[in-house]
């Protein structure tokens, strides 16, 4: 003998299953002075990539920062950035020959899109102190 299941109504008050984004991994970026290579062309912008917990542990075995903990940083840049203008092979010697600004810049990028998920930041207007967010990844200035 076959049993019949009842209808159960779907109540319109349920709301229907949201739909996930994909996580974002890579992080465009704008240098604020630029990369200049060996043959002095100027590389501005750039792409990051969120850190994994290998990127972080790695480069505490590295020589180099065992000797000074500041190179910390230039290696674990030259792990996560994907490329600098056409230069796609970015290791340490490219971070090295960085700006100090632009070393800066991307340390707070790297801090930004692992630390908050994200390159926006909160400002205020210091004439009517309206707040509003801004992406500090880079961009011409009145793109958005």
């Amino acid at each position: 003998m076959r049993r019949m299941m009842a209808a159960v109504p779907v109540s319109s008050d349920v709301p229907a299953p949201a739909v996930a984004e994909p996580m974002r991994t890579e992080f465009a970026f704008e240098l604020p002075r630029g990369y200049v290579d060996d043959s002095g062309a100027v590389h501005r912008s750039g792409v990051m990539r969120l850190a994994t917990a290998r990127d972080e542990l790695v480069p505490l075995r590295d020589d180099r920062v065992r000797e000074n903990s500041a190179y910390l940083t230039v290696v674990l840049l030259a792990r996560v950035i994907v490329r600098i203008g056409s230069v796609t092979d970015v290791h340490a010697g490219v971070v090295e020959n960085l700006f100090a600004s632009d070393l800066a810049f991307l340390q707070d990028t790297y801090r930004r899109i692992n630390s908050e998920g994200h390159t926006r930041a909160a400002v205020a207007c210091p004439e009517c102190g309206h707040g509003f967010s801004v992406d500090v990844a880079g961009g011409r200035l009145g793109e958005s």
